[in-house]
């Protein structure tokens, strides 16, 4: 049954809180085999958290690599993987990434995909008010994709989060069928436009334009909040979030036997970074 608080029936999902930050490759792997397994019937719907090591510049399953300066992530020892979801790119580095693994028929994530975005993405508004931040669900805006350049970051697009007018936390999302992955990069702490040192300009203008720009637009939760959170504490507080706002039972679980061989399967492709003149 539902309640007056949540429109949802009570569910059980698993709940996966890394221990240790993993590569990029890795953590991508691990997200697509958990969707396998959760489509599969073999594991519960899941809700992970989970960081990156090194630094990760992560691309949209449709994002031109031309935005990206490829020959400065190799120097400098920053991974680039592309996602199995959509969006722009996105430097993961001191941050919390969340993914969520079900069906799309369960009644969370069933519908449109921005019916989706929007319940959700009240699990994350809810955690983040548990932190005492003023967090709110950017309405659509079905202009706001004309102005971005190849960063993730620079503009709030729907149903994402944000803090007064800045955008906190991302997300984005694919379903194939009978499947529902959706993952999204919340920023702890540090200079929210380091982005713009591995993508690639026209010239130097440009480039610190964008890194002003992201500045003005997007931020951290210890910049929000005014005080510094660990991976730990934001880990716990949108965990509680998502129960609350979706009626979850969320029981802490250990990744399966059966999702690390599909991971070792899958992680090959997402390894296998071309040159500049091919793609990832």
């Amino acid at each position: 049954m539902t309640t007056s608080e949540t429109p949802y029936p009570p569910a059980t999902w698993r709940l996966l809180v890394d221990d240790a930050p993993r590569t990029g490759a890795a953590n991508m792997a691990l997200d697509e085999a958990i969707m396998e397994a959760v489509a599969a019937g073999e594991s519960l719907s899941t809700l992970r958290f989970y960081a990156w090591l090194p630094a990760c510049l992560s691309l949209g399953k449709r994002q031109p690599l031309s935005g990206v300066d490829l020959d400065r992530c190799h120097r400098d020892g920053v991974d680039v993987v592309r996602r199995a979801t959509g969006g722009l790119a996105i430097l993961h580095t001191d941050e919390l990434t969340y993914s969520i693994a079900t069906l799309p028929s369960d009644p969370r994530a069933e519908g449109a995909i921005l019916d989706a975005y929007r319940k959700l993405s009240q699990g994350l508004v809810a955690g983040l008010r548990l932190l005492g931040l003023p967090a709110a669900m950017n309405p659509v805006d079905p202009l706001a994709a004309k102005y971005t350049s190849a960063a993730c970051f620079e503009v709030p697009t729907a149903y994402e989060i944000t803090v007064g007018e800045r955008k906190l936390l991302g997300s984005a999302q694919t379903r194939p069928a009978g499947r529902v992955l959706q993952h999204g990069s919340l920023p702890l702490f540090g200079d929210i436009a380091r982005v713009v040192d591995w993508l690639a300009f026209g010239d130097v203008y440009e480039r610190e334009a964008l890194r002003m720009h992201l500045r003005a637009r997007a931020t951290t939760l210890e910049a929000a909040l005014g005080r510094p959170v660990g991976f730990a504490e934001a880990a716990a507080a949108l965990a509680r979030g998502f129960a609350q706002a979706l009626n979850l039972t969320l029981e802490p679980a250990t990744v399966t036997e059966a999702e690390q061989r599909r991971m070792a399967a899958i992680l090959p492709d997402k390894l296998a970074l071309e040159t500049p003149a091919g793609k990832i």
